[in-house]
C-alpha cells in the first residue's frame, strides 16, 4: 500500500510539474519546434515504391454534415504518382495532414459535378502548385468538366497573380499554375488514361437526373480497384468491376434518411424534407452495394460517401443492418485516412495515413 501511495504521489507530482513547465515560454517554444520539425519531415514516401496499388480515403462523407469525415475523395497511388477521384470540401486537409507530397499528383478524376465532389479543387490546385507539380493540374471528367475547370481558373485568377507577386516565380511558377480540363464521353465505357502501366477506365453509372455521371476502374501491375462515384444500383458498374480486388462503393441508408425526412417534416422544414426524400431515388443502399460486389466477383467491398455519416457505434450498426445476410466477409466501412495496400504479389492490408 505504501508503494502504491508513493507511485500515485509521484504521478501527481509529475503532472503538476508538467502543468507548471508548460506555462514557461521557453518550454512552449521547445515543444512547438519539436512538433513542427516532426510534422514537416518527408512522409509517405514508402507509398510510392511502385509495388501495386494503394488507396487512401481522403473524404468519406456526403453533404450531410460530419465532425469526423470530410466530403468525398479517394486517392489512388500507382508508381511514383497519386491520383484523386473527386475532391470534396475538406478532403485536401486529410492528405496534407497525413504528409502526402503534393508535387506527386498525377491528376484529378471527377465522377460528376455535384458540389460535394468538387468543393476542394481550389485547395488541391494551390497546394500541389507550390508543392512542386511540373505542369498545370490535369482534371479529367465527362462532358461539362471544361465549364467546371474554366470557372475555377477564373475564380482563382487574382489569387494566382497575388501569390506569384508575393512569393516569386521560383516558388509559384506561372507556367504550372491553374488547371487543364480533359473531357471524355461519359455515355459508354472506355479507357480515358494510360501512363506507365496504369490504365483508368471510365464507365457510366445511374445518378439521374445527373448526367453524365461515371465511375472509374484503375488497373496496375495485376491489381485493380473500382470506384462507383454516386449511383443507384448499376449494372454498368457491376460489368466494369468484374473481378476487381476492391470495389469502393457509395452507400446510403434509406432507413436512416427516411427517419431524418420524417423529423424534418415534423419540424416544418419543408425544403430539407423534400431533399431527403429526393435523394433516396439515386443512391445505393449498403445491402445493394453488397449485392453489386457479389455479382461483380469483387474480393473486397469498402463503403464510402456515407449518407448519413455513421459516426458512432450505434449509427454504424444501424447503417450496416442487413448487409451480413448478403455478404458476410470482406466488407469494410472506410474512415478518413484509411490506407489500403494492394502489393503486386497479392493480398491486402490496411493501415492509417
Amino acid at each position: 500500500m505504501r508503494l502504491l501511495s508513493w507511485a500515485a504521489g509521484a504521478v501527481l507530482l509529475f503532472i503538476f510539474g508538467m502543468a507548471i513547465a508548460t506555462r514557461i515560454p521557453a518550454v512552449q517554444d521547445a515543444m512547438f519546434e519539436r512538433v513542427a520539425g516532426k510534422a514537416l519531415q518527408p512522409r509517405q514516401t514508402a507509398l510510392f515504391d511502385g509495388d501495386g496499388l494503394k488507396v487512401i480515403f481522403c473524404g468519406t462523407s456526403s453533404p450531410v454534415p460530419s465532425l469526423k469525415r470530410e466530403q468525398t475523395c479517394t486517392a489512388i497511388v500507382a508508381g511514383d504518382q497519386f491520383y484523386l477521384v473527386d475532391a470534396g470540401t475538406g478532403s485536401w486537409e486529410v492528405l496534407q495532414a497525413g504528409g502526402m507530397p503534393g508535387g506527386k499528383i498525377g491528376g484529378v478524376f471527377l465522377t460528376h459535378f455535384h458540389s460535394d465532389h468538387i468543393g476542394d479543387l481550389s485547395e488541391v490546385n494551390l497546394n500541389t502548385w507550390f508543392g512542386g507539380r511540373t505542369a498545370p493540374l490535369s482534371v479529367y471528367g465527362p462532358e461539362g468538366v471544361e465549364r467546371v475547370v474554366e470557372g475555377e481558373n477564373e475564380a482563382l485568377a487574382l489569387d494566382t497573380l497575388y501569390r506569384i507577386a508575393h512569393h516569386g516565380e521560383q516558388v509559384m511558377p506561372p507556367q504550372t499554375a491553374g488547371m487543364t480540363a480533359f473531357s471524355f464521353d461519359g455515355s459508354a465505357p472506355h479507357v480515358v488514361f494510360e501512363k506507365d502501366g496504369l490504365k483508368v477506365t471510365a464507365f457510366p453509372v445511374k445518378h439521374d437526373p445527373v448526367k453524365p455521371a461515371v465511375g472509374y476502374r484503375f488497373d496496375y501491375k495485376g491489381r485493380s480497384v473500382s470506384i462507383s462515384g454516386d449511383t443507384a444500383y448499376s449494372e454498368s458498374l457491376i460489368e466494369n468491376s468484374k473481378g476487381v480486388d476492391v470495389l469502393i462503393h457509395e452507400a446510403q441508408s434509406n432507413l436512416m434518411v427516411g427517419k431524418m425526412r420524417d423529423a424534418a417534416q415534423a419540424a416544418n422544414i419543408g425544403n430539407l424534407a423534400k431533399v431527403l426524400s429526393d435523394i433516396m431515388t439515386y443512391h445505393t443502399t449498403p445491402e445493394e452495394a453488397a449485392r453489386a460486389a457479389n455479382e461483380a466477383g469483387a474480393d473486397w467491398l469498402i463503403l464510402t460517401h456515407f449518407t448519413p455519416p455513421p459516426d458512432n457505434p450505434i449509427a454504424k450498426r444501424m447503417f450496416m443492418r442487413g448487409v451480413s445476410k448478403i455478404r458476410r466477409d470482406n466488407v469494410k466501412m472506410a474512415d478518413d485516412g484509411l490506407v489500403v495496400l494492394l502489393p503486386e504479389a497479392g493480398g491486402i492490408s490496411f493501415s492509417a495515413l
